[in-house]
């Protein structure tokens, strides 16, 4: 969901929050297939939150989720969107220590909560419910553990261009990082980002999603680093209702001393019916810097 990717290993799990997906493939699938290219109906952008969008009017579902590339697309004015995951898991081993793992997060039921403001902009709330993690030191052959609510985010997402038709689509997503107090899994401090994510239609059952996002994220030495996210994914729908994605994604700061990390992201959707959508995958850690792998499964609803 989620804004995905911020800080290695442990904001990995929450980046998307998020992180964070989309591709431009037949309803129901992963993504979207973009609309027709038909004139906008009379008066379609008079909706908003509380003149609701009628449902002969409105667009096929979009989601933000399974891969890490955020959609362009946003939510229909007066409608919202539930996007989360029943559980996902991060494993990080450390080089050397014998395969046991060096890490171990996990999520329960993470969610991400849109409401659609006018035609071209939605709103999301984006909530850590129940997280945990357990880290292993075998130098100092000790273990530490905290659990509990995890980071909350609020994003506002506003599309520029082909929400409602066309093959290519681009928008703009700021997000803000609420200041909790500081925990075993939170820093305590307000971090934002702005992330762009681009798509395209490339050939039929065939959609391409891309995204630059650039974070503002607390230092652990005081004030703040900047992080740089850019990923590229392809999917194909399989058949009416499945489909996959394959995602690259890369990551690091401009500071001195910051590490680069890599990903290779596999996954599939499925949709029960068009305002319903199953996923499921793994991401894959390509460097040392990245985790292991992190498998999660999710669902997608829209009311």
């Amino acid at each position: 969901m989620t804004a995905r990717l911020r800080r290695a290993p442990t904001r990995l799990a929450s980046a998307g929050l998020p992180l964070l997906a989309v591709l431009i493939l037949p309803a129901g699938v992963e993504g979207r297939q973009p609309q027709s290219t038909e004139a906008t109906p009379a008066g379609k952008g008079a909706y908003n939150l509380f003149r609701p969008k009628p449902p002969e009017l409105m667009r096929d579902m979009s989601t933000d989720r399974p891969d890490q590339t955020e959609s362009p697309y946003t939510v229909d004015p007066g409608h919202f969107q539930v996007e989360l995951d029943f559980v996902h898991a991060t494993f990080d081993r450390a080089p050397g220590a014998g395969g046991a793992p060096r890490l171990v997060a996990w999520s329960v039921a993470p969610l991400n909560v849109k409401l659609g403001l006018l035609n071209r902009v939605d709103l999301q709330f984006v909530i850590d419910t129940y997280a945990g993690v357990r880290v292993e030191d075998p130098t100092a052959a000790r273990t530490d553990r905290a659990s509990g609510l995890g980071n909350v985010a609020t994003r506002l997402k506003v599309n520029f261009w082909g929400n409602d038709g066309g093959r290519t689509a681009f928008g703009m997503m700021a997000f803000v990082r609420w200041p909790l107090p500081a925990s075993g899994l939170r820093n305590g401090r307000t971090e934002a980002g702005l992330i762009f994510p681009f798509a395209v239609s490339v050939a039929e059952g065939w959609g391409v999603g891309a995204m630059t996002e650039l974070d503002l994220l607390a230092s652990p030495a005081g004030g703040y680093d900047t992080q740089l996210v850019n990923s590229v994914t392809v999917g194909h729908s399989l058949t009416e209702r499945l489909g996959m994605y394959v995602e690259v994604l890369a990551a690091g700061g401009f500071q001195r001393g910051s590490r680069w990390l890599a990903q290779l992201d596999v996954g599939w959707t499925y949709a029960l019916r068009d305002t319903i959508q199953f996923d499921c995958g793994s991401n894959f850690g390509l460097t040392a810097s990245a985790p292991t792998a992190r498998p999660f499964a999710g669902l997608s609803l829209r009311f």
